[in-house]
């Protein structure tokens, strides 16, 4: 959760952390097709990008206004209306939902989320949320 993370100037850092950052905006504005070009473009094995991509993030000016969870949810009428009362009443805005067709009765859904006016902490709204009947997991899987 958000006690996982760190803002860690970058000057005391590997320089590969950099590269992967940048390796991912490469392949995010479609300069690069591949991993494999970008990663050359940028100096870095992909084993580094593969193994750093997804944990790496640079802040915007905005830091913390937004968010996206991952849900894995029961398939059962309701759940996501449950959820969406939930993140109103705590005053997030929805900015995209995302939902897979069920398989093995589960469904994944993603929600990116402006928490510009939220009344509660990220990791205490994650809680609330697996808490839900039909949540089966949570995870903050992006922030801005």
């Amino acid at each position: 959760m958000i006690k996982d993370y760190l803002i860690v100037n970058k000057k005391i850092l590997p320089d590969y952390y950099s590269k992967v950052v940048e390796a991912r905006i490469l392949m995010e504005s479609s300069q690069c097709k591949s991993v494999s070009d970008a990663v050359k473009k940028v100096g870095i094995s992909r084993s580094t990008y593969y193994k750093y991509k997804d944990y790496i993030f640079t802040p915007s000016e905005n830091y913390g206004r937004k968010f996206t969870l991952s849900f894995k949810l029961a398939d059962h009428q309701g759940i996501l209306s449950n959820i969406l009362n939930l993140l109103r009443d705590h005053e997030t805005s929805i900015i995209t939902i995302h939902q897979d067709i069920p398989i093995n009765q589960a469904a994944i859904v993603i929600v990116t989320l402006d928490g510009q006016n939220l009344t509660i902490t990220i990791d205490d709204l994650i809680v609330m949320l697996e808490a839900l009947d039909g949540v089966y997991s949570v995870h903050l899987i992006a922030m801005e």
